[in-house]
């Protein structure tokens, strides 16, 4: 998923990369300190799935930014105080997380955005990046970690599918 974050606070800002960066199927497209700077990255090119975007910030606040984008992405908001989640939540925000964020309640965040985008039918690209090797499946309440290089095939059986590798057979529900 390819991803911006909209925050005034640089230290917030450097955790959210640093969690981008170790979850895979996360791309950080860019990062930036003020709405006002993100507006230009719908008219990039770049198509942008997920938006970390913080309340509070000078210029433009970001319930600000929400209303002047047409057709947002998906939008997990990242702020210090709970008072606005009521607001953001109007905007069909997907997640809400509080400051300071652990990793744990981002890759939630990230896995609901994962979901809904899923339910909505928005495609993915499916392409690795070149420092990508691997990717997770999820079998029950258990997440495998496969390497493109292991896989042999890969065969749909109705709604499931079936993962071959050297070293497994992997039958999982597609949702």
């Amino acid at each position: 998923m390819n991803c911006i974050i909209i925050d005034d606070d640089k230290p917030s800002r450097r955790i959210i990369e640093e969690y981008i960066a170790k979850t895979n199927g996360l791309k950080l497209i860019n990062s930036y300190p003020s709405a006002i700077d993100a507006i230009n990255a719908f008219k990039d090119g770049h198509k942008i799935h997920l938006i970390f975007l913080d309340i509070e910030m000078p210029e433009m606040s970001g319930l600000d930014f929400l209303r002047t984008i047409k057709n947002p992405p998906q939008i997990v908001i990242v702020s210090a105080k709970e008072s606005y989640a009521l607001d953001a939540f109007e905007f069909d925000v997907t997640d809400y997380l509080l400051k300071p964020i652990s990793y744990t309640r981002f890759y939630k965040a990230v896995t609901k955005v994962s979901d809904r985008l899923r339910s909505l039918g928005t495609k993915i690209s499916t392409v690795p990046d070149k420092k990508e090797n691997e990717i997770f499946i999820k079998k029950r309440s258990n997440l495998f970690r496969i390497k493109y290089d292991d896989i042999l095939w890969i065969e749909a059986l109705e709604n499931y599918i079936k993962i071959n590798t050297f070293h497994t057979i992997l039958i999982t529900v597609i949702i």
